[in-house]
């Protein structure tokens, strides 16, 4: 049993292309770091603002965020992954910095909002890098290595921005800030200058025409439902932390094991689950399954606040995720090609960057009013919509 396990891993990690591995590696060390802005609503209550005020410094991170999409997908079409990649990894880094010596509230959003700015611009580059590298019969499979890179550097990041928090907040600053520009680093080392076959893959141009992003209804429709559950997924970054501590009495240090835990399942799980899945059944499919668990992950907050239906929220919500995320990317590629992937990459990462802006926003007004539990029915609520929206789609298609 323990060699079929061991081949089984191994077939899932066959025929990935080697500049593949090297985004992977530079995402991990820069998501390792990922420390800030999981506490960020945490550190800023902790400070004396309100909930209502923290909410706002997150809505100007999607605010940056938004805007940071949309010039990273125009930039990378018209310069190139690499070059975009590169100088978001390495100012994100300085920013992020500097983001830590700021005091007032409204000096804190105007860094976010910059910081988050030329920190998303990373997105959709290295989504369209990724497309560019992969071929047809691996690419999901490629977009999951590049997030289990992210979600292994997740499995770290908070658990050791939980310790560092515990000790001194302005610790978790100069960390994230220093692995973004280690990971500026290794992008420029492995991959500024590629093999030909490589320059060849990222350049070639695919001769089937394609609708441009703005006028593909169904793309557009799709990522209309993907905003949906962004703002219920996003509060995990910044709403259900403050649940965490205030409702369920957790620390620092357990909130960032929490939080960890799915990094670490996501790390040991998602290769091996879409080696088996994928070309099985079409994309729409396990982006509605994964739609569906993520909504019950809310429901089961919204039973209690106790640690069990905490951790079967982290559970449900870790295996949703795994089936939405990969089959999402497999979705948009497939309605792309070399010349506008930029572009599709821009929308994609736009819609979860509104979703950015709404979730402690909307998120924290409605728990202020109503309470905690209301707001995880209307999460609930918001995913059943956004699974039925899918299955619509797919009759359509």
């Amino acid at each position: 049993m323990l060699l079929a396990a061991i081949h089984l891993y191994r077939k899932a990690y066959s025929g990935i292309p080697r500049p593949i591995w090297w985004l992977s590696l530079v995402i991990l060390v820069n998501r390792a770091g990922t420390m800030v802005i999981p506490f960020l609503t945490v550190y800023l209550t902790s400070r004396g603002y309100s909930l209502r005020e923290a909410g706002l410094v997150m809505a100007t991170f999607g605010l940056g965020a938004l805007l940071g999409g949309y010039l990273g997908g125009q930039l990378t079409d018209r310069f190139g992954s690499f070059r975009v990649q590169l100088v978001s990894l390495f100012f994100n880094g300085v920013l992020f910095i500097i983001l830590g010596q700021m005091n007032g509230l409204w000096s804190i959003a105007a860094c976010v909002f910059a910081l988050s700015t030329i920190g998303e611009s990373f997105r959709p580059a290295n989504a369209a890098a990724i497309a560019a590298y992969s071929g047809e019969g691996n690419r999901t499979r490629c977009y999951s290595l590049n997030r289990l890179a992210i979600n292994l550097g997740w499995s770290v990041g908070p658990a050791v921005g939980g310790l560092l928090a515990s000790i001194n907040y302005k610790l978790l600053f100069w960390v994230d800030g220093g692995t973004c520009i280690v990971a500026a680093c290794l992008l420029f080392w492995f991959l500024r200058a590629p093999s030909r076959e490589d320059r060849l893959a990222a350049e070639m141009v695919e001769t089937r025409t394609k609708a441009s992003a703005l006028r593909d209804t169904t793309f557009l429709r799709a990522m209309f439902f993907v905003m949906l559950i962004g703002f219920c997924f996003f509060q995990l970054f910044s709403i259900i932390p403050v649940y965490y501590k205030e409702q369920v009495h957790l620390s620092e240090f357990a909130i960032g094991w929490v939080l960890a835990s799915n990094g670490l399942v996501i790390a040991l799980v998602e290769m091996v689950l879409i080696y088996y899945l994928e070309n099985r059944r079409t994309a729409i499919v396990y982006m509605t399954i994964g739609t569906l668990l993520i909504g019950v992950s809310f429901l089961a907050l919204s039973i209690g606040p106790l640690p069990l239906f905490v951790l079967a929220s982290m559970l449900f919500v870790t295996f949703g995720e795994m089936l939405l995320f990969p089959f999402t990317n497999q979705f948009w590629v497939s309605r792309t090609n070399a010349q506008n992937r930029g572009r599709y990459a821009a929308l994609y990462t736009m819609s979860f960057a509104v979703a950015h802006v709404l979730a402690p926003l909307a998120g924290s007004a409605i728990a202020l009013r109503w309470g905690f539990a209301a707001l995880f029915r209307i999460d609930f609520l918001l995913c059943t919509v956004a699974a039925f929206g899918f299955l619509w789609m797919r009759k359509k298609m």
